[in-house]
């Protein structure tokens, strides 16, 4: 016998979620005014008239720390739910977050060495 009606509050769930989303495009995209002038076209620089161009190129070297700093980051707070179950999880998990932990100091080495850490 099939137990399809167990899922019945996660397929309402998915649904609504599904829904909501979709009709406030929707609605935004119908209420919303469609003229554009000059003024809209405009870059906005905090009510000052803007200077020069909008497009500016940006050096790869702000993008590059950006994305090291992230993953670094992010890849550190995996190391939090280790901490907290360290006296259940044994010693094989300590031997893992151990290759972890080295496999993040030699891609902060190797961030070093190529000059992604350095600002200017």
């Amino acid at each position: 016998m099939l137990l399809l009606y167990e899922y019945d509050f996660f397929w309402a769930f998915l649904i609504v979620s599904s829904v909501i989303p979709i009709l406030a495009f929707f609605i935004s995209g119908v209420l919303a005014p469609i003229s554009k002038g000059p003024e809209k076209l405009s870059s906005y620089e905090s009510g000052i008239e803007p200077m020069g161009d909008a497009w500016l190129q940006f050096r790869i070297r702000y993008y590059m720390f950006a994305l090291v700093f992230v993953v670094f980051d992010v890849e550190t707070v995996f190391l939090y739910p280790w901490a907290m179950s360290f006296d259940v999880l044994g010693v094989s998990v300590f031997i893992e977050a151990l290759i972890f932990v080295l496999i993040l100091v030699v891609g902060s080495i190797y961030a070093w060495r190529k000059g992604a850490l350095e600002w200017s």
